[in-house]
């Protein structure tokens, strides 16, 4: 049934007396306000892991080779994205997509503070695992949970996804500049500890507003039974013991652990098509629908294994190529990080007014999606025509101009992905819906560590200009196929 894909909506007489702030619910006010600290923290750490990985041991890094460290930076991005299907898989089967995001933010405040007390690749390892396991529990709950809020056919529910959006890039913009700061005066650790802090922050607010979100959430939809819980033990067991054995035997080691990544998700992602194609629980038009997300998720993978490469190839990029004298004075490399959500801060209120404007005479999904892609490779073409700037002198300005066009390629396509995932999703796997989701992003983002090997000065022509070339493909691919999806999206727009 239609009305199923977002859990259980308001009767009447609550939509009556709902409360809104600015026109929408008002438990958007609190998924808002933690997605901005976990965000804050998240990126604040990512923008400078990858130095943390290569810089010399005398600048306070761990010196190992830059190639393998931009791999652990994609490797690590797709394994938070790959961590989202236990997180939506808890809240669907265990505790229900509120209490998971609140244990899930628990684990990331212990996972920065890992990262800001242990030293050298203990403190990575540990700390990077656990604030793995954690953002992949909060993340897909999160914008799972903001689905409930609005009604089937509810038009704000665009609009409430790009305000939930710039939540997320206002934390995605002051993360970086702090921890960029901190570390390029007090060291990394400095700069870690500050995550820490925030996530903090985030996890204090949302337990003191919690009750905003009413009993939304609340539900387990499909709770596990004891004889389930066995078998699902047995092969996590397997599992463990198979990469502790792949690791011992140097199957997978850290020159080859984005490539591993990459593949593991891709596998998983097909396993999980083919369980939801294939459930009894799934009816008819939610399976009809689910048919229609597949060539939206591989064009969603296709634009972030170039957006992605913000923390991977570009850091390299920003760190030496462009030239951060601002009045005079010169900022930290990895404010690279906090560029693009200026753009994003600026833009998603208008985009948001658009939407709302629009309502059902916008473009379809599938537009947006491929305008999006399409974007990303123009993007891309435009650095390939600084390749003549030689050494440290890129201009910050032309950076900053080109990476506006990263942002409107993102609100093209990435909070218009979150909200029709909610709604394309069926009633059986709504967290782990978006879970899946966030696979295809997890898959970008650890391709986005295994390109950015292929990045030289040398080579900066023929990189942007192939790697623009192919994402401009497969966005006009989805826009031709536009009307196919569309008519197995069954209504939603």
């Amino acid at each position: 049934m239609e009305h199923q894909r977002l859990g259980d909506q308001p009767s009447p007489s609550d939509a009556a007396a709902e409360r809104t702030l600015f026109g929408h619910p008002i438990g958007l006010t609190n998924l808002f306000g933690v997605e901005l600290w976990e965000r804050f923290s998240f990126y604040g750490m990512l923008t400078i892991l990858g130095y943390y990985l290569y810089y010399s041991t005398t600048d306070g890094g761990l010196g190992l080779d830059q190639g393998t460290a931009l791999g652990i930076v994609g490797a690590y991005g797709g394994l938070v994205y790959l961590s989202t299907v236990l997180g939506g898989w808890i809240a669907d089967r265990v505790l229900g997509m509120e209490r998971t995001v609140l244990y899930g933010g628990v684990v990331v405040v212990i996972g920065h503070l890992a990262l800001a007390v242990l030293p050298g690749l203990t403190g990575v390892g540990v700390g990077l695992v656990l604030v793995a396991l954690g953002s992949g529990a909060l993340k897909a709950n999160a914008s799972s949970l903001l689905g409930t809020l609005y009604s089937p056919t509810d038009a704000r529910v665009d609009g409430g996804f790009t305000l939930f959006y710039l939540g997320i890039n206002i934390g995605a913009f002051t993360g970086p500049l702090l921890t960029g700061l901190l570390q390029r005066e007090w060291g990394f650790h400095a700069g870690f500890g500050a995550a820490a802090v925030g996530m903090t922050l985030g996890l204090a607010q949302y337990v003191a507003f919690r009750r905003n979100l009413g009993t939304h959430g609340r539900e387990v939809p499909n709770p596990i039974t004891r004889r389930e819980l066995t078998p699902i033990l047995a092969a996590l067991a397997v599992g463990a013991i198979v990469v502790l054995a792949a690791v011992l035997t140097t199957l997978i080691t850290l020159d080859n652990l984005s490539d591993v990544t990459t593949g593991v998700i891709v596998v998983a992602a097909i396993a999980y098509f083919a369980v939801m194609l294939t459930s009894a629980k799934v009816a008819p038009v939610e399976r009809t629908r689910v048919v229609a997300f597949i060539p939206l998720f591989i064009a969603n993978a296709v634009f972030w294994s170039l957006f992605q490469q913000m923390f991977t190839m570009l850091a390299v990029y920003s760190d030496e190529r462009v030239d951060w004298r601002i009045f005079g004075w010169e900022a930290p490399a990895s404010w690279i990080g906090s560029v693009e959500p200026v753009w994003i801060i600026a833009l998603s209120p208008l985009f948001a007014l658009m939407w709302t404007k629009l309502g059902n005479r916008a473009p379809s999904t599938p537009i947006k999606f491929g305008l999006g892609v399409i974007g990303m490779g123009i993007a891309f073409w435009l650095f390939a025509l600084l390749s003549g700037f030689e050494g440290k002198t890129v201009p910050v300005l032309a950076v900053f101009v080109i990476l506006g066009g990263f942002a409107v390629s993102e609100l093209l396509l990435s909070p218009i992905g979150l909200a029709v995932t909610t709604q394309l999703a069926p009633a059986a796997f709504r967290s782990q819906m978006m879970a899946l989701y966030f696979f295809s992003v997890g898959i970008g983002t650890s391709m986005a560590g295994t390109l950015a090997r292929y990045y030289s000065p040398d080579s900066e022509t023929s990189y942007f200009g192939f790697s623009g070339a192919a994402a401009i493909a497969a966005g006009l691919v989805v826009i031709a196929c536009a009307p196919w999806i569309k008519r197995r999206m069954q209504g939603v727009h």
